[in-house]
């Protein structure tokens, strides 16, 4: 997990960045950042995300919205701010 994984710079070819090197690598799906965030709320959000995937068994789009909603109404709504929690997309999330 790292910030801003999604972003990348833009080139006569398209967009170069970590997503580009994960997909040439074989990577299926990629679940990225687009601006920094909070370590808590991402440490949240991720242990959520794959609780609802592996434990669950939610597709890796239900997943996401699970986590975020989680993630939006912990401790009262801590994270409730898009800040937080709308920095992350999917990419390629077929399944």
């Amino acid at each position: 997990s790292a910030c801003e994984t999604g972003l990348g710079e833009v080139q006569g070819e398209g967009v170069f960045g970590l997503q580009r090197g994960f997909k040439k690598a074989g990577a299926q799906s990629l679940l990225m950042s687009l601006w920094s965030v909070d370590d808590e709320a991402t440490q949240r959000l991720m242990q959520a995300f794959y609780d609802a995937h592996y434990r669950r068994h939610l597709s890796k789009r239900a997943s996401l919205n699970e986590a975020q909603r989680q993630l939006r109404t912990y401790g009262g709504g801590r994270f409730n701010h898009p800040r937080f929690w709308a920095a992350f997309v999917l990419l390629d999330a077929l399944d």
